[in-house]
Order: structure tokens, then C-alpha cells, then sequence
């Protein structure tokens, strides 16, 4: 394996391997370089320890550890090396740490060097500094002295909101438990794969807690995207229009609105947002959907600027992908709180977990339940099954596809963006918007012949063929589905986001699904690409009727059963998977890596 040659120059010493074997980038060398002169270090082996530190972050890691950096960082690459690397030995790792000018020994001590090592975790300061700040947030809250509440009034309403719930005779109803724990607590995290009622339960919860306060609550309810926000606010919004509420404690919830985090905090030019500790958010209860996105800074932005007199509401699937950025916190918790791994107690954190599925059954369910329990065997037997929800298209060994798998694989697409673009054409921004959600190319990766780019092409070809005029008018035009690929909170479009271009009155506008729906002109936009396909990182937060899921040969590091299970469970009614069976197999078997030492720390008073 090689790399560029500006990498194999930039590096020096014990870099040079690393960098030639493409465990390091330019940015990586570079920055490990510059500080290491900056701090006066001579040591190679601590220099390699910031170099990949700095790499660990654009992998989703918060640190890296030291003792199993090798088998870590080997098992992120997609070609391992010809040669092997010289690792430093334990030994090495340690004496040198612990007395490097760069680094910060244990946990204590202000954040003067770059450097923290703490647990035999090593990060950068910041990240350790974010780190502590979710630990102790999380922990502040939930030791508070909590709400004083009628019990006699929470029970009896709660039995009234559950009072419809179609249970087993020996099923507890955790969405009550829940509802409840959200009245009770100044702190709540509400856990549960799609269609468990998690939307359900907050609504219900809003329903309490205004009971409770005596008075229409101020809501703030927020996502890490804007489909996500406007998601949590349209689906709030149909459940409480339901319940046995007061007309003004309905009007109360049912007028919050759905932003994203960025908004939610009043992001400012300079990465400054307007409510911090300081100026803390008006709400009285903040509720915060998709947590599984969330990275570890957003929290440690997002924590301090709730009242300590608010209730917030952590809502997210554990299970799913972590965020692009570093951190798993959701995941985190969960384990913390689930699975103490030998400590004396769990943290007091209350997680409530939601396990009945109320949004579809057969086949997805049965396959996102054998993913998520890493039973390869249970998934292949439902993929093989005759459950038309789910169906299994085999690559090869040379990765190629049957010409009628390919051909029906066509049909669906066409059928979804034909939708589309009739709605578009004819002005209609809801149903265009609706036909956008019908169905979606999901995929690993991003580049490549199984990633979104090479089957974007291919959608889009096809649509080109078999609608009339599709593509002609320029850059912008009409029924050209949108990515946002950052986010810009001035014109309120997140990274992840999908749009359509729709005639109007005005002219072409692009239309995307916040409620209601968010119209620009498409000057406006700069950081968006053409939608066909997507990563299924992007598709975190969105639901759809269908999903044709792609996955790449082996070997490839990006193959987890976080992926795949993030994948399946995007789709309401059907999933078509295109993989080779080994390829299915290793995802369901590979968790991802992802170091953090937050589900430790949490252990820690």
C-alpha cells in the first residue's frame, strides 16, 4: 500500500511508516508536526500518539486507546499493510506519556497541554474538556432534588393517556413508565428502535408535565437535522390532538415548533451560540429526538444551556449509527446505564427502553431484530424467506447483479422519481415532497462502484430515459431532488437534508419537508448535490416507504451491523438488500469502533 507523496514527504521519523501505509493523512502528519514543535517534544512515539489521535476524530472517535491502538487502527483500513508497522510496545506508550510536555496525566489538572491521558485513553484536551462537561452535566441533573408532583394526578392521567394501549396481559406498558419518568425527573432518556411509540410517549409525557405545572408548558422541541425536527413536531402534533387535554395545553404543545439543535441554541457567526449557562433556554421542557446523531461537542453545548427547573428529554435508538462527528453519547449512556461491565453500580441516569414495534411487522422486524442481536443466521433465513417486504438481491463473487434483479431494481426507482416529478411539475410542493420519501438508494459508502455517487449516476440515467425532459432547464431543474450536504442554519437547511425543486408562482423554488414546508430560491443554496442515492449515514433521521440497501464487497471497514441495522430500519414496508452473502454476514458480525471513554466516566461521582 502507498500513499501521495506530499504525505511520505510531510511526515519524519516514526510518522513515515504510517503515513506510506495510509493510516495517516496530510492533516493528520501536519498537525501532529506543528504542535509537537510548538511543545518542545522530541519523542517520536508521543508525536505518533497525537498524529493518531487526530486521525481517531475523523473515524467518530473521541480518544484513542493506547494499548490497543494496533488491532484498532487496523481494523479501520480497507487494505492492511504490506509491511508491518512499527508499533510502539506498551511500555514505550506509557513512559513516554506520562512524561511528554504535550500531554496532561489523569484527570485532574488544568487543560494547559494538548495532550490528556486518562484511563489509558488519550485525547485531545478539548475533547476530553467536552467529555467531562456530558459526564457531569448528565450526572448533575439526575441527582437533582427532583420535581415535586401530585402522584395521585400523575398516576391518574397517566392511566387515562394508556388507557387504549393494545398490550399483552403480561407486557409492562414502558411508554407509561416513560411518560411518567418524564413528570418525575429533571432528566430523562427515552431509548427505542423505530415505530416502539417514542413520539407517542413524549407527547404523552407534554400532556403530564402540563398537568403538573398548572399552566400551558413552553416547549422546545429539537433534532439534530431539520427533517428530524419537522418529523418530532408533525408526529407530537397528531398524537396530542388525541389526548384527553385541556384545549389550552394541547394549543400550548401542539405550537411548538421543531428546529434543530443549531437553532434551538441561536447559532451565531463564529461558532457562538446564544443560550449557554448564562442565558439559558426559556423552555420548560426541552425535548431533543435523534440523540443517537448528536455528537459529544453538540452536548456539551446543548447540557449547559438547559435550566436546571427544565425537564429535558433525550430521545434516540442506541442501536443506530453514531454521528458523522466524534462521539457515540446515546449509545454511551445506554451502555452505562444497561450494562455496568462489573461496576459496583450503574450510573443514575433514567433510561427507560421501549421494546414493542407498533410500525411494522413481519419480515423488517424480524430482520432488524436478528441484526441488532448479531444472529447472521436469523437474518439470512428472513432475507431468503417469501415475505415480499423483504428481498435480497445477491452480488456475485465478482460483485455483479442478475439482469432482472437489475431491471426490477429500475422499475422501483423510476416509479418513485416519476412521482416525484409529475408532483413537482404540477407546483405541488406537499405531494413532491411526499413522492421523495416513497423510496431510497441506500449505500455504505460514498465514492466507488457500490457507493452513492456510481448509483446516483444510475438513477439518474434511468429517470433520464423513461420521463420526458428530465434534466433539461439547467442547473435547477424542475423535480431535481436535493442533498444538503452542510448545514446552514441562516437558511435553516441542516446537513443530511432532502429537497426538491418545485415549479411555483415565483419560479422554481427548492422545497423542503420543515413544517411548512421551507421554499428558497435556489440561489440561495450553495453546499447541495443531486439526490438519487445516499450514504446511509445521510439517511439517519429519515423514514421511507421503501429502501434498496447497497452494500459493498469485503473487505471494507465501514461493514458494522450499526450500519446495517440503521439501514433496514429506514423503511416502513420494504427493503430490497443488494450484497453478497459475506458481505451481510461480516456487517452483522462487525461492531463499530469507536472509542470514547465517556461510558466508563459515567461510573465516576
Amino acid at each position: 500500500m502507498t500513499t501521495t507523496p506530499y504525505v511520505s514527504v510531510a511526515a519524519t521519523g516514526l510518522l513515515v511508516p504510517f503515513a506510506e501505509a495510509g493510516v495517516l493523512d496530510v492533516a493528520d502528519v501536519q498537525v501532529a508536526r506543528r504542535v509537537a514543535h510548538l511543545y518542545g517534544e522530541v519523542s517520536q512515539v508521543a508525536t505518533l500518539g497525537l498524529a493518531l489521535t487526530v486521525r481517531a476524530l475523523g473515524l467518530g472517535a473521541v480518544c484513542v486507546v493506547v494499548d490497543t491502538a494496533a488491532e484498532d487502527v487496523l481494523a479501520t483500513l480497507e487494505q492492511q499493510p504490506d509491511e508491518p508497522l512499527p508499533w510502539p510496545s506498551r511500555l514505550e506508550w506509557h513512559e513516554v506519556l506520562s512524561t511528554s510536555p504535550m500531554v496532561t496525566v489523569g484527570p485532574d489538572g488544568p487543560g494547559t497541554r494538548p495532550l490528556r491521558w486518562v484511563d489509558g485513553r488519550l485525547y485531545l484536551e478539548r475533547y476530553w474538556a467536552d467529555q467531562e462537561l456530558v459526564r457531569t452535566e448528565l450526572l448533575r441533573r439526575a441527582t437533582l432534588a427532583p420535581p415535586v408532583v401530585n402522584e395521585d394526578r400523575v398516576e391518574a392521567l397517566a392511566d387515562e393517556l394508556s388507557s387504549d394501549d393494545a398490550l399483552a396481559p403480561d407486557e409492562p406498558n414502558l411508554q407509561r413508565l416513560a411518560a411518567v419518568t418524564v413528570a418525575r425527573s429533571w432528566l430523562t432518556v427515552l431509548a427505542g428502535g423505530p415505530g416502539t411509540g417514542k413520539t407517542t410517549t413524549v407527547a404523552r409525557a407534554l400532556a403530564l408535565v402540563a398537568a403538573e405545572l398548572g399552566r400551558p408548558p413552553v416547549v422546545a422541541l429539537a433534532a439534530p437535522s431539520g427533517r428530524a425536527a419537522a418529523r418530532l413536531q408533525e408526529s407530537v402534533r397528531q398524537v396530542v390532538e388525541q389526548l384527553p387535554v385541556s384545549e389550552t395545553d394541547r394549543a400550548a404543545i401542539m405550537t411548538a415548533r421543531g428546529s434543530t439543535l443549531h437553532r434551538l441554541l441561536g447559532w451565531q457567526p463564529g461558532r457562538r451560540y446564544l443560550h449557554t449557562a448564562e442565558n439559558p433556554l426559556p423552555a420548560d421542557v426541552v425535548v431533543v429526538d435523534e440523540l443517537s446523531m448528536v455528537p459529544l461537542s453538540m452536548m456539551a453545548r446543548l447540557l449547559p444551556a438547559v435550566r436546571s427547573d427544565a425537564r429535558l428529554v433525550l430521545v434516540g435508538d442506541p442501536e443506530q449509527l453514531a454521528p458523522v462527528e466524534a462521539g457515540a453519547v446515546l449509545a454511551d449512556i445506554a451502555a452505562a446505564v444497561e450494562d455496568p461491565s462489573g461496576a459496583a453500580t450503574a450510573p443514575p441516569l433514567p433510561l427507560v427502553r421501549l421494546r414493542h414495534t407498533w410500525r411494522y411487522e413481519g419480515a423488517i422486524e424480524l430482520l432488524a431484530q436478528a441484526i441488532r442481536d448479531g444472529n447472521a443466521d436469523a437474518a439470512m433465513a428472513v432475507l431468503a424467506g417469501d415475505d415480499p417486504a423483504v428481498r435480497m438481491v445477491v452480488l456475485d463473487d465478482g460483485g455483479h447483479v442478475s439482469a432482472a434483479d437489475l431491471a426490477r431494481t429500475r422499475g422501483i426507482a423510476v416509479e418513485a422519481g416519476t412521482r416525484a416529478v409529475a408532483a413537482a411539475r404540477n407546483g405541488d410542493v406537499d405531494a413532491a415532497l411526499a413522492a421523495l420519501s416513497t423510496h431510497r438508494v441506500l449505500c455504505a459508502h460514498r465514492t466507488g462502484p457500490y457507493g452513492a455517487a456510481a448509483w446516483g449516476r444510475q438513477v439518474g440515467q434511468w429517470l433520464a430515459q423513461s420521463i420526458d425532459g428530465y434534466g433539461s432547464g439547467g442547473e435547477w431543474y424542475v423535480g431535481r431532488p436535493l442533498l444538503v450536504t452542510r448545514n446552514d442554519p441562516d437558511l435553516g437547511v441542516s446537513n443530511g437534508d432532502a429537497g426538491i425543486i418545485v415549479d411555483t408562482v415565483s419560479g422554481p423554488r427548492a422545497a423542503f419537508g420543515t413544517i411548512p414546508p421551507l421554499l428558497l430560491a435556489p440561489a440561495q443554496l450553495e453546499d447541495v448535490t443531486t439526490l438519487h442515492a445516499m450514504t446511509v449515514h445521510k439517511a439517519q433521521g429519515s423514514q421511507f416507504e421503501g429502501v434498496t440497501i447497497v452494500l459493498p464487497m469485503l473487505p471494507s471497514p465501514l461493514l458494522t451491523r450499526e450500519l446495517l441495522y440503521t439501514a433496514v430500519t429506514r423503511a416502513s414496508e420494504q427493503v430490497t438488500l443488494i450484497a453478497h452473502p459475506d458481505a451481510v454476514r461480516q456487517a452483522i458480525a462487525a461492531r463499530a469502533l469507536r472509542a470514547s471513554g465517556l461510558r466508563s466516566r459515567l461510573h465516576t461521582p
